[in-house]
């Protein structure tokens, strides 16, 4: 199981990398357009819908790699003060939420991946197929559904000696 889970956490971070290319072509674009629009004074039409697309990928690209870092909001002063056991419970109830929602999403996304492709609807201006932007954040999503299942899984499967870390997320003072 943690070799499994060592295998999701590379891909979580291929996944984060990706998305952050996406956003470096979307800084440049961006950039190209405002450079067009004010010093050349001849508007790119294409930017602003372009980028706009790229945010929707973008959005759930780095979903796993979040949860591979503990990057969420957590109550923490509530953890620190519960039992160990308490605290494994109150994380698999969250991981068992986020699967719930992560599921809700990802059924939509593969409905919405495969509407857009048998449809052939693509964006306005651009007439770019609208499921190459739905194809990552479907991946994506399921990707997530499935570490976060995994992850819940090496939680309960785990002894109940060890403990929850719940500072992960928090920044050690410098």
């Amino acid at each position: 199981m943690r070799a499994l889970l060592r295998v999701f956490d590379r891909l979580a971070l291929g996944l984060a990398i990706v998305g952050a290319l996406i956003i470096v072509v979307q800084m440049v674009w961006i950039s190209y357009g405002v450079f067009m629009r004010y010093v050349l004074s001849s508007p790119d039409g294409t930017v602003t819908e372009a980028t706009a697309l790229l945010l929707f990928p973008t959005a759930f690209l780095g979903l796993a790699f979040a949860l591979k870092e503990s990057a969420y909001p957590k109550v923490t002063f509530l953890l620190d003060v519960l039992k160990p056991s308490a605290q494994r419970w109150l994380e698999a109830l969250n991981l068992l939420l986020m699967i719930l929602v992560a599921g809700f999403f990802a059924v939509a996304a593969v409905q919405g991946t495969i509407g857009s492709f048998r449809s052939g609807s693509a964006s306005e201006i651009l007439h770019w197929p609208r499921y190459l932007f739905w194809t990552p954040a479907t991946i994506s999503l399921l990707f997530f559904t499935t570490y976060a299942i995994l992850k819940l899984v090496d939680l309960l499967k785990s002894s109940s000696d060890e403990t929850v870390d719940s500072t992960a997320s928090r920044s050690t003072p410098q």
